[in-house]
This record gives structure tokens, sequence and C-alpha cells, in this order.
């Protein structure tokens, strides 16, 4: 049996209300989007996801990763490597990106099953994590969110983490259309006329796909107890909805007003919601069968179909921090022109310039510190040291280490101060000394009011972007509250 063993989601926690793009003033309570914040991309988010699919499982069981987005902010360097060190994963694994489509999410994942069945790998980490950018005022900005899903895919035996949702099989379809592009260097993605999107483009490509899953498989809607339906907006989610006969009890919740559309990652995020549905206990079933099955369906170029059968395995793994949990976890964005900063969509006297930025060598020799976020623990007395070094800060001992990961640990602040002339676009920056297990390290301190902050404020750690240094983003980890 192969299919997914894990899952975990990131959605940022900072919300820009509808009403407020423009510079309007939104009414309280109404429909808002998931933002990614000037520290965080398509890396940072997907790492995120990562590390919340990963919570409770020895990371050597990774024997490969795939990441997928449209949104990488590199045009070459590969994202799976990158995000492999940022996890500490092992050296000795297969790394692969997906991109150049909205589709890339479900491509990853169906490749992750085709590994594990051909016997290449035991243990697939799938990442798939977008933040697209509309231009201001259009409906793409309006209708668009940012987020991240992550998955483990394997056998269950092979890799020895047992199956919570089997892979039944899907369909695709492949279909060019000029509906919505982004050329090299262009920072807003773009759509023709909506009607002839919706209408010649997403409908038909859909439709087609399911019907044509049905045909092959010898299966109707009715036996899905959860469909999950891409969809460019709320209105053409639900016409596609009626047009395949999908009932209120079955359809996912699409997100929209909560979340927005989060590109190639937005589907992968329905199937995390269907998963932790599933997971409950007193989770609905079908009502021919007391087995919940999910029918996923994307779209782009094409379409992709995805079916799971979930088992009481599901029940049985640890929580997860999916899309329930990141969705409680908010705060509003003050102004839309904050929105505007964060996003670099209007000029700034601090651009990057062109110096060259952190030295490549320095960057390759530091890279456990900065990348994995990796420390050491003293073999003769148990002190646990940041950065890495050859003398021991406490028992004086030489060349006596282990490495410690120090991404998955809580910390403590233990002195801060708040920044009011770095730039950023929600001053002011907050500046800590956090102790992680005896080791002081000096971080940023983000998703915090500065009222909040205290010593002794329990916090864990968020891979994100520190600088641009050279033009190019340039990735740390920061501190964040801990959340329950």
């Amino acid at each position: 049996m192969i299919g997914i063993t894990s899952y975990g989601a990131y959605i940022p926690p900072t919300r820009l209300a509808l009403g407020a793009i423009g510079g309007r003033t939104p009414k309280e309570g109404g429909p808002e989007k998931a933002v990614a914040w000037n520290d965080e991309d398509s890396v940072t988010m997907g790492v995120t996801a990562a590390v919340n699919c990963l919570r409770g499982f020895d990371r050597n069981c990774v024997d490969s990763i795939l990441f997928a987005s449209t949104t990488y902010p590199f045009r070459e360097k590969q994202g799976a490597a990158l995000l492999g060190r940022a996890l500490d994963l092992r050296r000795e694994i297969q790394s692969s990106d997906f991109s150049g489509s909205l589709r890339a999410g479900t491509m990853a994942l169906r490749a992750a099953f085709d590994a594990v069945a051909a016997g290449s790998a035991r243990s697939v980490l799938v990442v798939v994590s977008d933040a697209r950018t509309g231009a201001p005022g259009s409906g793409l900005e309006r209708n668009g969110g940012d987020g991240a899903a992550a998955f483990l895919v394997g056998d269950g035996s092979a890799s020895g983490l047992p199956v919570l949702a089997s892979f039944e099989g899907g369909h695709a379809l492949s279909d060019a259309i000029v509906d919505l592009w982004r050329v090299d260097g262009d920072p807003f993605v773009h759509s023709w006329e909506e009607r002839f999107v919706v209408q010649e483009g997403y409908t038909p490509r859909i439709v087609d796909a399911v019907l044509g899953h049905f045909e092959n498989s010898d299966t109707q809607m009715s036996d899905y107890t959860k469909v999950c339906l891409y969809a460019p907006d709320a209105r053409s989610h639900a016409t596609v909805a009626r047009s395949l006969g999908v009932a209120t009890e079955q359809l996912g919740d699409p997100l929209f007003g909560r979340l927005g559309n989060a590109g190639a990652a937005f589907a992968p995020l329905q199937l995390v919601a269907a998963l932790e549905a599933s997971s409950s206990p007193s989770s609905s079933s079908s009502p021919s069968s007391d087995v919940t099955s999910i029918l996923l369906a994307n779209y782009g170029d094409g379409a992709d179909v995805l079916t799971f059968v979930v088992n009481q395995n599901a029940e049985k793994i640890d929580s997860r921090r999916g899309v329930e949990w990141h969705l409680a976890r908010r705060r509003s964005v003050a102004s839309y022109d904050k929105y505007l900063k964060a996003r670099k969509l209007e000029p700034s006297e601090w651009e990057g310039g062109t110096n060259p930025g952190l030295s490549a060598t320095v960057h390759f020799r530091e890279r456990d510190d900065d990348l994995s976020f990796r420390g050491q623990r003293c073999t003769a007395c148990s002190a646990v040291q940041f950065p890495a070094q050859r003398i021991c800060e406490t028992c004086f001992a030489k060349d006596a280490f282990e490495p410690v990961r120090l991404s998955d640990q809580i910390g403590a602040v233990v002195t801060y101060t708040f920044d009011f002339f770095f730039p950023t676009p929600d001053p002011p920056t907050v500046v800590t000394i956090v102790d992680v297990g005896g080791a002081r390290i000096h971080l940023q301190l983000v998703n915090v009011a500065s009222a909040d902050v205290k010593t002794g404020l329990e916090v864990e750690f968020e891979f994100r972007r520190i600088h641009e240094g050279g033009g190019r983003p340039n990735y740390y980890w920061k501190g964040t509250p801990v959340s329950g």
C-alpha cells in the first residue's frame, strides 16, 4: 500500500482584509487573505510546512525531497537542495524541483508515488509552496493568497511509517492554453479576460479530468466522502461543483475569504485540510461506507485528479500543524500601504544596490550554522554551543563535540531591544538574545507585538529571509513565540 504517511502546512499569520485593498477602510470580520511578509517567500514557507510534516519523525527516513513552486526566488539554483539543507536532511538523498505550472504540486505528489512504487525511494518528502503576486488593484491580487503544504509519501513497510491515506490512482490531462502566465523577470501574474479563463480553460478541463477518472476507475461522485477542487475564485469553484454534482457535505472548503488562492499550494492545502478532518474520530463518513475517500482535482495547462482512501492510522498520528491550526493564528495588516511595502511593490530608498553581498566562501563554511541551524554538544560536559567552535566554553575540552539540531527546540528570550532604524515595513525590528539549551544566540523575533516581548518568553524557530545583499535572498532562522 502506497500513500501519505504524514502531512503538514504553513499559512502566514499575516492577514490582509480584502476591503483594505486600494487603501479603503475594511469592515470588521470581513473576508481576508493570507500574505507572506517581507522576510517570507516560497522557500521559508516550504521549510516551515516540512518541519510541521516531519514533527516527531526521524528525518533520516527521507530518501528524496521534491519541491514544487511557481515562485522560487532563484532562476538557476535548486530549491529542493536548499530546503534539504535547511531541514538538516541527509546528503545522500535525491532532490528535484517542479515548477512552471499550478499543477506542480500534484505532479510532484504523483512523482513521489511512482518513485516509491518503483522502489527507488522508501520515503519521499513533497513540499509545495507559493507566494504569487497579482498587480495592485487586480482581481488576481484580491483572490490570491500565500501558503505551503508538505507530505511524506511511503509504502508503510519499507519506510517504517504507516500509511494513513492510500493513493488509489487518478487521471491527468495536458492542454496548453493562454489563460494565466508570468514571464521571466516579471513580478506579477497576468490573466486573460476572466470569462475566457473560466469558460474555456478552467471549467472544461477540471470537468473532463474528473469525468475521465470516473470512466477509467468505474467510480462516481457519490463514492467520495470529500471532494477538493482547485479554482481561481469562489464563483467558479461553486459553478464547477454544481456541474459535477458535488453534494454540499462532500465539498471541501475552498478557503476563499480566509486564505485565498495559494497557487501551486492551493489544491495541496485543501488535501491537508481534508486529511485533518478525516483524522478526527468524529469526522463524517460517506452514506454508503465507513471509509473516508478523497478526490482532489487540480488545474493548470490541463488538470490532475488524485484519489485517496484514509484509514484508521490517520487517527493515530500525533496532531499536525495543518490548515485549521494556521488559520486560527492570525494578525491583521495595519494598512494596505504596509502590505505594498512588505511585498516591495512601491519604491524604497533601501534598495539592495550592486554590492556582491555575503561571500560565497563564508556562506559555504557557515552553512551548518546559517541554513541547518546546527549547534554542538560537548561530549565531556554536555554543554550546548552555537556557533560551532573547537574549544568548549564550559569545560575547555578540545574537539569533543557532537552535532545537535536547534531548529526544532524551544528557546527563551534572555534580553531584547527594539530597533526603529532597521528598514522594515512594520517597525520596530525586535532583536533578541535567546537561550537554547544553554547556547546564547542572537536572533530577530517575528510575529509578536512589542508589548508582548519579555524576558523568559518561549520561542520556536522559523526559516526566514534575513537580507538581500548581492541582490539575492539570503536566509537564516528567526524566533517566533511558541503557539499551542
